[in-house]
């Protein structure tokens, strides 16, 4: 008897979190009235300010190294 309740309490546990990780994944794109919207667009990545250095890495304005730009 205990195994058949600790087995259903597993399962009522991953149903609530699946439906807790669908919800939260459409949150995003909600107004603040709770209408769907269109997603903005991903943020552009920043280049202004890198610079390479004479080894050919590139550094941002703080110092930090980054990728460089193509």
């Amino acid at each position: 008897m205990r195994k058949i309740v600790v087995a259903l309490s597993v399962v009522a546990l991953s149903v609530v979190a699946l439906l807790a990780g669908t919800s939260a994944m459409a949150a995003p794109c909600k107004d603040a009235k709770g209408k769907f919207t269109k997603c903005p667009p991903a943020a552009a990545k920043v280049t202004a300010g890198v610079t390479k250095d004479k080894n050919g890495k590139c550094h941002l304005p703080n110092g930090k190294f980054t990728a460089c730009p193509k």
